[in-house]
């Protein structure tokens, strides 16, 4: 698999995520505003904001962050240092803001929140995918993600070095024990998918058990699920499979087992870890009033 090129991200496009940042500042300011940044700072102060790194990481979500800013004061103006997709070290500016002081402060912590999360985000993708290299397995992400964030987060998980697995229920098609339970069988499932997807659609089935791994290559699927198997049960099942189908590993993986098992041969490890347990990045707002 090839190393995801971060150079060649482009920003989400500002309607996916408007919506996002309009309701974090609807529950934020609630009934009555902020009553704190109305009641202290003068309508008319204008300042400059830095968003300032209080640790090492990489930065991701820099675009939407900005925005957060623009939805209560269009006027803001911003420069960024340390682009999407770029290390920055801790106490370096990520980018600076300059607009109305009341309302870069009563944006500062949904902005702040969403910064945070994505580089946290795009920071431990950055060190499974480090941990990795030279196995040739592609780090990717799964469906495991903050309700209505998936895009963002996703993005989050590229800018980091990693890949995207399906975005959701609709582009591919992932054969779980439920379904072939449901089916009767791992044969009746592919051929239901099959028949009712076309045929422009991946189809992936999970295994359990090396035993029947051999049967559901016969079908002619593209993908195989290894679940919950330890790096010498991969190994083995890397073997068998020989090229026939995509191999991924995934259940239980985090930065501390990745390189084990990534160096059983697989082609993916999908780590739901990166999404429901990245810690947020550390990042803080920075007002100075001498510079405006």
């Amino acid at each position: 698999m090839s190393a995801v090129d971060r150079s060649s991200l482009a920003p989400l496009p500002s309607v996916i995520y408007e919506p996002i940042l309009d309701a974090a500042l609807r529950e934020d300011l609630g009934r009555a505003g902020d009553l704190t940044s109305d009641a202290i700072v003068p309508r008319e102060l204008r300042v400059t904001g830095e968003l300032r790194a209080r640790e090492e990481g990489r930065a991701a979500g820099l675009d939407v962050a900005l925005a957060v800013f623009r939805r209560l004061d269009p006027s803001v103006r911003a420069d960024i240092h340390i682009p999407d997709g770029a290390d920055v070290a801790a106490g370096q500016v990520i980018a600076s803001v300059e607009g109305s002081a009341r309302e870069m402060l009563s944006a500062e912590r949904s902005a702040l929140n969403l910064l945070g999360r994505l580089s946290g985000i795009a920071t431990v993708t950055r060190q499974i995918v480090r941990a990795v290299e030279g196995t040739g397995a592609q780090i990717v992400c799964t469906r495991k993600t903050t309700p209505l964030l998936r895009a963002l987060e996703k993005r989050a998980v590229r800018l980091g070095g990693g890949a995207n697995h399906r975005f959701g229920l609709d582009d591919a098609v992932l054969i779980k024990d439920n379904h072939r339970a449901i089916a009767g069988s791992a044969a009746e499932a592919v051929r239901r998918a099959r028949a009712h997807a076309g045929h422009l659609v991946k189809i992936e089935i999970e295994v359990d058990d090396l035993t029947e791994l051999e049967d559901i290559l016969a079908l002619g699927v593209d993908a195989v699920l290894l679940d919950n198997m330890d790096a010498a049960t991969l190994r083995e099942a890397v073997g068998i499979v020989d090229g026939r189908a995509i191999t991924e590993a995934s259940g239980g993986i985090t930065p501390a087992t990745a390189a084990d098992k990534a160096g059983a041969g697989v082609d993916l490890l999908s780590i739901g870890w990166l999404t429901h347990s990245a810690p947020c990045f550390d990042v803080g707002l920075d007002v100075d009033l001498g510079t405006v």
